[in-house]
């Protein structure tokens, strides 16, 4: 769920209990016994699997398909570009967000557990957030995150509008720093993970003194404290916004 001008069309149903949900395990036998060797599910299973693999610029539908030993053009039945089997992969890397209660009565902890889901899933894939990143999804998973996130906001008291400006903060800043968590820690195919003596090597303190003092934190690689730092920040200004007030920048 992010903003978008100009929403993409949307992704092809999965209902979550057909034979061509994400979650099925496999297709309806065949005449002979057998799964067909192709069907949407099976689709984005395959290309999950050759997203870790080889990682998302190396996921080409010519590969999927070779993957799959089908002939490339078969894979079009399901995904007219390669864009629309990115959102369907979106949509499965939110499965499992909602799959247990929030434990907190809390608001401000649903939500930042809620946060937290979601940058776990998107790291459980290789490239997950860049896969995620401009997908806009409307299958079941993402919508029923989206609806769960701005659902603990209405019923701590905020508007309908306020709630989902935050709703869209709190997904854009999760999605943006699992982006540059993956990105340092992944790197390029043929660069590897980002070298943080390179910045040690840059700032000097005379030059930069400010940088030198933070150096220590720019350069740590702990990106869960670097998440949960800006996590808490994004909340305690809901929390001084509270309920029923205006949020800054609206118009109101």
């Amino acid at each position: 769920m992010s903003a978008a001008s100009t929403p993409s069309p949307p992704s092809p149903p999965i209902p979550p209990s057909s034979p061509s949900s994400p979650g099925a395990r496999s297709a309806a036998p065949t005449g002979r016994g057998r799964p067909p060797k192709l069907d949407q599910v099976r689709t984005v299973e395959a290309a999950l699997a050759l997203l870790d693999e080889v990682g998302l610029d190396a996921l080409t539908m010519r590969r999927l398909a070779e993957a799959m030993d089908v002939r490339a053009g078969a894979l079009y039945r399901y995904f007219a570009t390669k864009h629309e089997l990115l959102t369907a992969m979106a949509e499965v890397l939110l499965a499992d967000c909602l799959e247990r209660p929030l434990s907190s009565p809390d608001w401000s902890e649903r939500l930042a557990e809620l946060a937290r889901r979601m940058r776990t899933a998107l790291l459980g894939r290789r490239d997950g957030a860049r896969v995620y990143a401009g997908t806009h999804a409307t299958g079941a998973h993402t919508l029923g995150f989206a609806d769960a996130l701005i659902g603990v906001l209405r019923e701590a008291g905020f508007a309908a509008d306020a709630a989902a400006r935050a709703a869209l903060t709190l997904v854009n800043f999760t999605l943006g720093h699992t982006l540059e968590e993956q990105a340092a820690l992944q790197g390029a195919a043929d660069e590897g993970p980002a070298d943080p003596d390179l910045l040690r090597a840059a700032v000097t303190p005379g030059q930069y003194p400010h940088l030198a003092a933070a150096l220590p934190v720019l350069t740590s690689t702990d990106f869960t404290a670097h998440f949960e730092f800006g996590l808490g920040l994004l909340l305690q200004g809901l929390r001084a916004l509270g309920p029923g007030s205006t949020p800054p920048g609206t118009g109101g």
